[in-house]
């Protein structure tokens, strides 16, 4: 490998090295004790002290040094792990380069000339490999040339980044070098002599965590499923577990069956990801989570800038974040003061004039009539050119749709717009029907303005509220870009005001930017769902009527409808997600406080936003959250964790939590206050609350003595939590005794645990979600092997490993792709009573039927094994399941012999031998030239061999009359061919087995005249009764065969061919050879 030129001194490196070859400018040399067979202690001494001083693990043990004659220094220019390598860079220096320096007079300048061409060399190789998409592609390709020099694996698998530390083996440490590629984690390591190599995939990886070894704080632990590994000594430990975290996950997410889990499209191809893309990919799944945006987003541009702050008359330094259609600040300190502004929402992006107290500053105006005001933006310029030019595509956009949204208002007739007919079609008796019972018009009020309850004491509660907030907007301004500080976050522990409950749902979660850049999308998701049925459509039905039972928006028509209107329309919108439990409850109490279409943006900004991964058919996402939960509990609550050794309970319970978002367990008008938080802050409202609601029952939940009253302590206080009006009732019945405030909790959830940020739970999620994933895919292989155990005689080890290793070749073609496999992967729906996610193609088939099946032929085996794969595709999808899989391993190695025979037989009729198979074969057949005059039968006597052939075809016929053997789909001449073909390739070659092979050979014979014998009898009066189908073969076999024409080979012929010593081909009949044998 050419190296970038480094200079050394050569005095001091003839002390490790020895010189082997030199001339004028250029020196080979081999590191001291490599392949000397006497000096294996001075090997190992220098490979020791390479690996303990150099951060390469062990240094190649063969170089090329570039001097000038006469002086002490040299260069570095070419390395080699065999001495074959080096010496093809020696010829080509050689050959290529020592010419042309000879004709310079100054030796430096030869030299200087020199350099430049081996610069030159690694330019063009960078140019062509991964080094090419690194910063520093000329230090990677180096480390690359290693990674795939130590571990030997395709050039198409991406190294990521590599780690100088130590692997510890018990108390024994490793030091050696840590790779990271995008599908293994290895480690590789060179000590006194000793060679250590890790090679772990990461789909193997149930769980990374950083732990304390006695004075080592800084661990990472890695566990497999088997065993553990730890790692240690690393320059800066964050960055190792973050980046290690993310590959695994993103191995995770696109191997694995994720249950819907999304994935960034840049993250889906493997071989482009880079350290760059990581932290990109990072940064901007923070940014998302942190301001609530939408998934697709893409992070443009993150600078440094202050904003001025109205309200606290001054520049507040933090982050702008540009991304695709949104502008976002963040202070310093997450959380003090934050802003989003909308591109839809800006009429203009301008720079002013800098000044010293205003340098860089950027005026951005929105529809609002405000402006906001950013400075010391160091990168201004390229900032407003990008800004602007997405801002021209969005208005240039929204004018066409605007165009199109008129067009289409003066075409519909004059019927009301958000009406829909659920009935058009019926009889003249329904087309009477009055239009209130044929329609179900779309709600464009809430439904509390119409089904509210009085409560006339709280009237002056509700003034104050209201004017609290209305002085908020005047200082903080209204709308999505208002400013997001302590304050607001004080009046929403508060609770929001009923009258102001919808518009702040829809600003804090961004929901009122979808609806306005979709005027008419809800309408047209309502028209298209109706009538439509689905499984979705099914389980909405059943769950209508359990949304808010109590509730008299849901005692009526009007609320169920408008409910099944939403939901419905969702999953028409969403069918990757449809309808999951919860989804109704949360539904419901959007329509209490928003109009109908505002409800439907409100929910595809939860599900698909807010909460990602929730809602599918594995709610991974809440799954994550009730792991990362659990975790939260032992930091932040240790006694709790001290007192009860098993979380899992606790954690448990906090599943419908995540899901309803306390919807479901809290009093109704308490958990609305819930609803308010979850809307302003996110997911990371429900963590903080759910650790103050444990910490609240502290005391009873150490003192319980098992988890039911555990849980019974947490239900009950649940229950007892109260707001204004509930405790307003409950001191009209029985006073307010031991009930609990909901802004009393809200407000020490944040006192406790405010300081838990976006940015620690999306690590934390990252981590967790690689165990929660693993855990599923358990799951999934206990299910396999349950529904294949009864079919098969394998040991449940057995099949275990045989499961692992059928899934192990399904990820071979999703790591390199058609390097490996060229069979394209076929993305495979799993229905829910399959739980099979593996399947593996016809070049995955045939890499596992060399490894496993017993039946070898030699050249022959991969045509079985290809036919195997046909026999066993019954789908015709080209792919094989597990399952099939299992049951012929099961046969080939458990199975009776007529099952093994059975399976040999028809793996050479349709649909296994098809008819595009390569005829070639068939020319050749194999036949046995020592056939008997004379069969010896088992009491002594003789028979002649006519007589034998008629005796065994009556004998047939009478087994076949009795039914007592099912038969098979009769072979043809090919077929049957083929088939001896592959039982004597069976034995071939094997000298052990020479008789059986010459007995094969024999029986062939004997069968293809049986055959023979068969098809003259069937044309004698005395023989069997012929179809017109079997006559109309013999008639054209005999045509052929008289015409002796090389295509005379047809279905139904016993023509073959038969190869002469001159090599040519000629044409013969079975009759034509028995009586040339016997003769």
């Amino acid at each position: 490998m050419w190296l970038t030129p480094d200079e050394v001194s050569l005095k001091s490196a003839l002390k490790l090295w020895v010189t082997e070859k030199t001339n004028d400018y250029f020196l080979l040399q081999r590191r001291r004790g490599h392949g000397d067979t006497g000096g294996k202690i001075t090997g190992m001494l220098v490979g020791a002290l390479d690996t303990v001083l150099d951060s390469n693990a062990r240094m190649a043990p063969f170089r090329i040094l570039l001097k000038v004659p006469g002086s002490q220094v040299s260069w570095v220019i070419a390395s080699g792990a065999t001495a074959e390598e080096v010496q093809k860079h020696w010829r080509w220096l050689d050959q290529n380069l020592l010419p042309y320096m000879a004709v310079f007079e100054n030796k430096q300048d030869a030299a200087s000339f020199a350099q430049g061409k081996v610069k030159g060399l690694i330019a063009e190789e960078v140019l062509g490999g991964q080094a090419a998409l690194e910063d520093d592609p000329v230090r990677f390709r180096e480390v690359l040339a290693r990674f795939t020099q130590h571990f030997a694996l395709p050039p198409q698998e991406k190294l990521v980044a590599q780690y100088t530390c130590c692997c510890w083996k018990g108390h024994v440490p490793r030091q050696g070098v840590l790779y990271l590629s995008a599908n293994h984690l290895a480690f590789y390591s060179f000590l006194l002599g000793k060679e250590v190599k890790l090679l772990i995939p990461w789909v193997e990886i149930t769980g990374l965590e950083r732990v304390s070894l006695g004075l080592l704080t800084d661990v990472i632990r890695v566990r497999t499923r088997h065993r553990q590994r730890d790692f240690s000594m690393f320059l800066d430990v964050d960055e190792v577990m973050t980046v290690m975290g993310q590959l695994a996950d993103v191995a995770l997410r696109r191997l694995l069956d994720a249950g819907g889990l999304e994935l960034n499209p840049t993250l889906q191809q493997p071989t482009s990801l880079t350290k760059r893309i990581l932290e990109h990919q990072a940064l901007c799944q923070y940014v998302l989570s942190l301001f609530g945006l939408p998934r697709s987003e893409g992070l443009r541009e993150v600078l440094s800038c202050s904003v001025w702050t109205p309200h606290a008359r001054c520049h507040t330094p933090g982050k702008l974040y540009a991304t695709d259609n949104y502008v976002a600040f963040s202070s310093r300190q997450e959380g003090h003061c934050s802003l989003l502004i909308p591109l839809a929402e800006v009429l203009s992006i301008e720079k002013a004039e800098s000044t010293s107290a205003l340098p860089n500053p950027v005026i951005i105006s929105v529809k609002s009539k405000r402006a906001f005001q950013l400075i010391e933006l160091a990168q201004r310029d390229e900032l407003l050119d990008s800004l602007g030019e997405r801002l021209r595509t969005l208005h240039w956009r929204q004018a066409v749709a605007h165009g199109q949204s008129q067009r289409k208002k003066s075409l519909i007739s004059p019927t009301p717009y958000y009406t829909f007919c659920y009935d058009t079609a019926g009889s003249e008796e329904n087309s009477a029907l009055s239009d209130d019972m044929l329609r179900c018009t779309v709600l464009t009020e809430s439904l509390i303005s119409t089904f509210q309850g009085s409560h006339l004491d709280l009237a002056k509660h509700k003034c104050t509220k209201e004017r609290l907030w209305e002085d908020h907007f005047a200082e903080f301004g209204r709308g999505v870009h208002m400013f997001r500080t302590d304050k607001i976050r004080k009046l929403v522990s508060m609770g929001i005001p009923e009258c102001l409950r919808g518009e702040l749902w829809l600003t804090f979660s961004d929901a009122c930017s979808s609806l306005a850049g979709n005027p008419d999308y809800y309408a047209d998701m309502v028209e298209q769902s109706l009538g439509q049925a689905s499984i979705a459509t099914e389980e909405i039905e059943r769950d209508l009527h359990r949304s808010l039972p109590e509730h008299t928006a849901f005692q009526n028509e009007t609320g169920i409808a408008a409910l099944r209107r939403v939901l419905t329309a969702y999953a028409h919108r969403n069918p990757n997600i449809g309808y999951c439990q919860s989804m109704n409850i949360l539904a419901s109490v959007l329509l209490l406080y928003t109009r109908e279409e505002e409800a439907f943006w409100l929910l595809v900004t939860v599900c698909e936003r807010m909460l990602p991964d929730y809602f599918n058919r594995r709610v991974i996402g809440a799954q994550v959250d009730q792991s990362v939960f659990e975790e939260l509990i032992q930091e932040r609550l240790p006694h709790i964790a001290d007192h009860i050794t098993d979380l899992s309970p606790l954690a448990s319970v906090s599943l419908s939590w995540f899901l309803t978002l306390f919807l479901s367990v809290l009093p109704f008008h308490s958990a609305i206050y819930v609803l308010d938080c979850f809307f302003y802050h996110g997911i990371k409202a429900i963590f903080q609350l759910g650790l103050a609601v444990l910490d609240a029952n502290a005391t009873e939940l150490c003192a319980s003595t098992d988890d039911g009253q555990a849980l019974m302590t947490l239900t009950s206080f649940l229950e007892k939590v109260r707001d204004d009006k509930e405790l307003c009732v409950c001191a009209e019945e029985a006073g307010p005794a031991g009930h609990t405030h909901i802004t009393d909790l809200i407000n020490d959830a944040y006192e406790k645990f405010g300081d838990l940020t976006v940015r620690q739970l999306e690590m934390m999620r990252c981590r967790h979600r690689i165990q929660v994933l693993q855990g599923h895919e358990d799951t999934t292989k206990e299910n396999t092997l349950r529904l294949v155990s009864p079919d098969v005689s394998l040991s449940q080890e057995d099949l275990s490993s045989l499961y692992d290793l059928f899934k192990t070749e399904h990820f071979i073609s999703l790591y390199w792709g058609d390097v490996v496999c060229p069979a394209p992967v076929v993305p495979r729906v799993r229905s829910r009573a399959c739980p099979e996610q593996y399947h593996v193609d016809r070049a995955q088939f045939k890499s596992l039927y060399q490894l496993l099946a017993p039946w070898h032929c030699g050249p022959h085996t991969d045509t079985v094994a290809q036919r195997t794969f046909y026999l066993l595709n019954e789908d015709g999808d080209s792919h094989v399941s597990f399952t099939k899989f299992a049951q012929w391993i099961d046969t080939l190695y458990n199975g009776e012999l007529n099952e093994k025979v059975r399976l040999l037989y028809r793996l050479h009729i349709p649909p296994a031998l098809t008819e595009t198979e390569d005829h070639s074969s068939v020319k050749s057949p194999i036949l046995s030239t020592t056939r008997p005059l004379f069969v010896e039968l088992p009491n002594g006597e003789r028979k002649s061999y006519e007589d034998q052939l008629k005796q065994m075809l009556n004998d047939f016929a009478k087994e076949k009359e009795k039914g007592l053997e099912k038969s098979l789909l009769h072979m043809n001449q090919r077929e049957f061919v083929q088939f001896c073909k592959t039982f004597c390739s069976m034995f071939h070659g094997d000298c052990s087995e020479n008789e059986l092979f010459q007995a094969i050979a024999m029986v062939t014979s004997l069968v293809l005249q049986i055959g023979e014998a068969r098809h003259k009898g069937r044309t004698s009066e005395a023989g069997l009764n012929v179809t017109q189908e079997e006559g109309e073969s013999v008639q054209q076999a005999a045509s052929c065969s008289g015409e002796g024409s090389s295509e005379a080979q047809v279905e139904g012929d016993w023509t073959v061919y038969r190869e002469t010593r001159g090599g040519t081909h000629q044409t013969r009949t079975w009759e034509s050879n028995i009586e040339e044998n016997m003769t």
